[in-house]
């Protein structure tokens, strides 16, 4: 069974072995091909030396001119000569007649060509020819007499094996060059493999394809966003729970964050290169966790890694937790503040005084009913009826003075009303948050008026309020001036709030300086208004 080459380094390294391999014999080849086209041109040429030299002969010249038989035999002569001067073949002189009248083999001489004088145009030809003699260098040139009259033409061969010869005796040295250059192709094959073998950290053409699709497979499975974000600011990584959370389209891998992310708490939790743990960012759909890390390899910065957790459904079931923990609050302090009035009015019992006792019992009846009237009275929807009831219990307990603006009136059902309890409850807990630490007495003025128009929602205290250098930044993300334990939300209500009002098309206003007031309008959506009548 053959064995398989699994190293992807020794696999690179044959691969080029056998390339070079194959490119330098082919490279010999075609010089070695070239070298014996040179060497043809070069015998060729010695050949015509030799036969323009043979047809300066003026001997030979009178002697074709008179066509004299007798000279016949030393133009034969001159031709052996020349032959044994200076190596050639073969020396063949034909007259204008087509006659040979030398030739190496005797038996010719005085016989016709079968073909025309072709050195009759006055030049010099050129050739490999394969006659009787084999195959040779050929020239042909024409042989002219004294008064330069076309007398005949001198054809000089060299044989293809002195061509062969000398091309056989350069191979050598030329092979030596070639050999060399193998090696130095070699030497540099094997450094690049140890090099890409040093670049892949060492793993295997079948590891990397392993690693690729497990990678595929978890960027693109699991259930957060991941973004990848080379040094020049450029997504080069994304997956599929990214783009759903940050609206992103397929093809932003390359492209900058700044081209593909509106200017906002999310571009600028990208764009960073500082280490962020668990940055809050609120989108208009979306509640957002936030982490970068940056990348460094060998001392070298490489970008950053940013992953994206979508918190909406675990805040939203967070919020509802708050909400029924506000009402057993509520209800503990309802429960508490109902205990000591029991234990007042026993004590005066137990006195002796009743008259006392039935006084104190009308001034509680009194104070929780004028409350219950106002709110039943003023504001006829349920939710906003128990939310008010509610963050009534928790100012009581920390000794705040909730009210209610006398120009209040909201319908049994309000339009808007999931937006406007999210809006006026993140308010009054502002509200709460930013008194807390005031002396008393402590006071919260809520107002909501309904018109067909318009819901104006207004909340009030008599705290320190925003000071005119902070107004730009109440909204922002994360942006608190609470310190200590007054710190509950983090800074998201407001902004929680500015994207609700925002998304629906609404405005907001806030005081500067102290004794904050938020002003929230919100237009009416195409529900019909139904004005309620509202008792004095």
């Amino acid at each position: 069974m053959r064995r398989r080459i699994r190293k992807l380094s020794t696999q690179m390294f044959m691969a080029h072995l056998v390339i070079l391999t194959a490119s330098t014999a082919i490279g010999f080849l075609l010089f070695a091909v070239t070298a014996r086209g040179h060497l043809d041109e070069e015998y060729q040429g010695r050949a015509a030396v030799i036969a323009q030299t043979f047809a300066q002969d003026a001997e030979v010249q009178s002697c074709l001119a008179a066509r004299n038989p007798t000279c016949d035999a030393l133009v034969q002569q001159r031709a052996t000569a020349t032959v044994a001067q200076t190596g050639s073949t073969f020396v063949v002189v034909i007259d204008s007649n087509s006659m040979r009248v030398s030739h190496p083999n005797k038996a010719l001489i005085g016989k016709p060509v079968s073909e025309p004088l072709i050195a009759a145009d006055g030049q010099v030809h050129l050739r490999v020819d394969n006659g009787a003699t084999g195959s040779t260098a050929n020239a042909i040139v024409p042989l002219y007499s004294a008064g330069q009259t076309f007398i005949g033409e001198i054809s000089v061969g060299i044989k293809e094996d002195s061509v062969s010869s000398a091309l056989l005796a350069q191979l050598p040295s030329y092979g030596i060059w070639f050999a060399v250059m193998l090696l130095l192709g070699t030497l540099a094959s094997f450094g690049l493999s140890a090099l890409l073998k040093k670049r892949t950290f060492g793993l295997e053409l079948d590891e990397i394809a392993r690693l690729l699709q497990e990678r595929e497979a978890t960027l693109h499975g699991i259930r957060e966003g991941v973004i990848a974000i080379d040094p020049t600011g450029r997504i080069s990584v994304t997956n599929d729970e990214a783009q759903r959370l940050l609206q992103l389209a397929d093809n932003v891998v390359g492209h900058r964050v700044e081209d593909v992310l509106q200017p906002g708490a999310v571009r600028d939790a990208l764009t960073g290169t500082s280490v962020v743990t668990d940055q809050i960012v609120l989108t208009d759909s979306f509640w957002l966790v936030v982490n970068r890390m940056p990348v460094t390899l060998s001392d070298r910065p490489h970008g950053v890694v940013v992953t994206i957790q979508d918190r909406t459904v675990v805040q939203a079931l967070s919020r509802e937790l708050d909400g029924e923990r506000s009402l057993t609050e509520s209800m503990r302090a309802q429960q508490h503040e109902f205990s000591n009035r029991m234990h007042g009015i026993a004590g005066l019992l137990e006195l002796g005084r009743p008259e006392e006792a039935l006084e104190y019992i009308n001034e509680i009846r009194g104070t929780a009913a004028d409350l219950d009237q106002t709110l039943r009275t003023r504001i006829r929807a349920p939710q906003l009826v128990g939310l008010m009831l509610g963050k009534s219990a928790e100012a009581n307990e920390r000794g705040i003075q909730l009210t209610i603006d006398p120009e209040t009136s909201v319908g049994a059902t309000p339009d808007r009303v999931q937006a406007l309890t999210t809006i006026l409850g993140n308010l009054i807990d502002n509200a709460f948050d930013a008194v807390a630490a005031t002396p008393a007495p402590r006071r919260v003025q809520v107002g909501i008026v309904e018109t067909a128009d318009e819901l104006r929602v207004t909340v009030s205290d008599n705290g320190p309020g925003v000071p005119p250098g902070l107004m730009p930044q109440v909204f922002r993300d994360g942006f608190t001036t609470k310190r200590g334990s007054i710190v509950r939300h983090s800074g998201l209500g407001l902004s929680l709030v500015q994207r609700t009002v925002a998304g629906l098309g609404g405005t907001i206003t806030v005081s500067e300086g102290p004794e904050a007031q938020f002003v929230i309008v919100l237009p009416r959506s195409s529900a019909p208004f139904t004005p309620q009548p509202v008792p004095a």
